[in-house]
């Protein structure tokens, strides 16, 4: 997909990996960036950049997912970037915590992606980048409402791949491990730069991927799944 000229729309694009997906696009030409926030009030004052248009959107409220479709029917790439961790177990998390995440992480792509669909198919076809995660393909105890609801995604974006072949439309998966965001703060490991992270991913979509994997740990994780579980987590259970 070419880049240069594009017409993007990125979700939870003030801060973290959002913000870096803005940068970079305009850096590379697009034409304009919607720039998909919860309260745009609030982050008008971080995206005020040339070529950035600020839009309300919530992933958990269908009527501004709507909203946004009708408003940015140029887009030709949408950025499923987005996401929340409650750091939740899922025997004895709270219910309302990991409904939560699966309603930001798998059910809020998916309201973008049908919304979006028929736009980019009037607009020939662009392209769909969701940002996915290791933990896709990893469980990890005080966090597998996370793993969950990243593993749907994957899911969710292996399917819509298939479903949207026919109008055109590239469907790329993003999978990083940790990386230096709001969202790992408190985590003293070692993080991906998270502008490394989005160069890859774009560059990825300019060739035309389907998958861009960001950094070594998670080619490793990915790798494992061809092994016997027990590799992988016979360890942890004793």
């Amino acid at each position: 997909m070419e880049l240069e000229g594009t017409t993007a729309l990125v979700t939870g694009a003030n801060r973290g990996l959002g913000r870096h997906f803005t940068e970079q696009l305009l850096a590379r030409g697009a034409r304009k960036v919607y720039a998909a926030v919860r309260d745009p009030e609030r982050a008008a004052a971080d995206l005020d950049l040339p070529g950035v248009e600020v839009l309300r959107l919530d992933l958990t409220d269908q009527a501004t997912i709507a909203a946004a479709a009708a408003a940015a029917d140029d887009v030709t790439l949408l950025i499923n970037n987005a996401g929340v961790s409650t750091y939740s177990d899922l025997v004895t998390g709270d219910l309302d915590a990991i409904r939560s995440e699966l309603d930001t992480n798998f059910y809020g792509p998916l309201a973008t992606t049908r919304a979006f669909a028929p736009v980019l198919a009037a607009n020939g076809g662009g392209a769909i980048l969701n940002v996915l995660s290791r933990m896709s393909w990893l469980s990890i105890q005080g966090a597998n409402a996370y793993a969950a609801s990243k593993a749907a995604a994957w899911s969710l974006t292996n399917g819509v791949r298939l479903e949207l072949a026919a109008q055109g439309t590239l469907v790329t998966g993003l999978y990083i491990s940790a990386t230096d965001t709001d969202m790992m703060a408190g985590w003293d490991i070692p993080k991906n730069d998270p502008a490394d992270v989005v160069r890859a991913a774009l560059d990825g979509i300019a060739a035309g991927a389907w998958e861009v994997i960001g950094d070594e740990d998670t080619a490793v994780t990915k790798r494992a799944l061809s092994e016997d579980p027990r590799t992988t987590y016979g360890a942890l259970v004793g």
